[in-house]
């Protein structure tokens, strides 16, 4: 079994919603800090939103404003509300789990090498 499953993406009209999952298995979910990184076809991957494992978040300064990290630890899931969709957001979304440094005021996220399959978001009209 994958030990993360994505679901959720799909086509969306400029200015719409939608809502990605990542359903983590095989683990203890809740100890672990969790990423949503995107990549567009020729782009790098780049880390969207990040989540510590007590819920603290970070975004990446396109996201902000827009998109929304949580989880649920009963359900070792994470989340991605992802509102005000713009053709610039399409790409293939991907859950990771990683680790995190914190700082006097922030954290940083590292990801690690385990990945979801990715899900395909599509912004168009």
């Amino acid at each position: 079994q994958a030990p993360l499953v994505e679901s959720g993406g799909g086509l969306v009209q400029p200015g719409g919603s939608l809502r990605l999952s990542c359903a983590a298995s095989g683990s203890i979910f809740s100890i672990y800090a969790m990423g949503w990184y995107r990549q567009a076809p020729g782009q790098q991957r780049e880390l969207v939103a990040a989540s510590t494992s007590g819920g603290r978040t970070t975004y990446a300064d396109s996201a902000k404003g827009r998109f929304t990290i949580s989880r649920d630890n009963a359900k070792n899931t994470v989340y991605l509300q992802m509102n005000s969709l713009k053709p610039e957001d399409t790409s293939v979304y991907y859950c990771n789990r990683g680790s995190v440094t914190y700082y006097v005021n922030t954290f940083s996220y590292t990801g690690s090498s385990v990945w979801g399959q990715g899900t395909q978001v599509t912004v168009s009209s």
